[in-house]
């Protein structure tokens, strides 16, 4: 039986560690996964306000982790989270990283930032602590700290741009997967502008919006999750009756 995806070849941008389920889902569905990470995850340089902040983590109420990097790096740092603590999530790979840590937590339905606000909503005087790399948006505390709240960052890892040592060329792939706005930009810093001549696939309006600005033409919208952009895949290969850029 001919899979879905057969014959089609697709680029996943995700970091070396991350990129395990998303190729599996390619393949699955018959598609050939090409890896070629675009974001590299370092060690924070100076992580002296990291240490002083986890000395005080049993002052906190509410634990938010932003990214399955966010949980890797806190928890190689914590023996364990205080008992009384409540552990968002921002998505379920974010979860699914912090149960294979041994820790409960509670991620929205709408796998975003403003989903999770949608489980906070009564945070009036909480001390929350967020997870995150260094440099990530405002957006959660800000939101965060109107509700009444005080908020502040635990920045555990940061972001850059991995050593390839490996090319692509237009002809090697025929789609692209990107699951972050650093994700698109890195991934046109690294190859050029033939690039923006294949089709994206992003898991968010809000990537897809960055894809647009940095020149990509034809930007497609899925479902959040690995699934969800599997099925966008599908979609475009078989039907193309997707709604994208162009």
């Amino acid at each position: 039986m001919m899979l879905p995806l057969s014959g089609v070849s697709v680029l996943v941008t995700r970091p070396v560690h991350q990129a395990a389920q998303l190729v599996g889902a390619i393949e699955k569905a018959g598609g050939r996964a090409v890896c070629f990470p675009v974001i590299g995850i370092g060690e924070v340089e100076d992580d002296s306000k990291l240490k002083s902040l986890l000395s005080r983590l049993s002052g906190f109420d509410i634990a938010i982790f932003v990214s399955a990097n966010a949980v890797q790096k806190a928890m190689e740092r914590i023996a364990s989270l205080p008992d009384a603590m409540r552990v968002f999530a921002v998505g379920r790979s974010t979860l699914s990283a912090l149960q294979a840590c041994g820790v409960k937590g509670i991620a929205p339905e709408k796998q975003d930032s403003e989903g999770l606000l949608e489980l906070l909503v009564d945070v009036s005087g909480s001390r929350i602590v967020i997870f995150r790399g260094e440099g990530g948006r405002e957006k959660l505390a800000e939101e965060l700290q109107s509700r009444g709240a005080a908020v502040e960052y635990a920045e555990c890892y940061r972001r850059v741009i991995p050593e390839q040592t490996q090319k692509i060329a237009p002809q090697d792939f025929a789609a692209v997967t990107a699951t972050s706005g650093e994700s698109v930009k890195n991934l046109l810093e690294m190859t050029g502008k033939w690039i923006l001549e294949k089709p994206i696939f992003v898991p968010h309006e809000r990537i897809g919006e960055m894809a647009r600005k940095t020149g990509f033409e034809r930007v497609f919208v899925t479902r959040a999750g690995d699934e969800g952009l599997v099925e966008g895949l599908i979609g475009w290969y078989q039907i193309g009756e997707m709604h994208g850029n162009g």
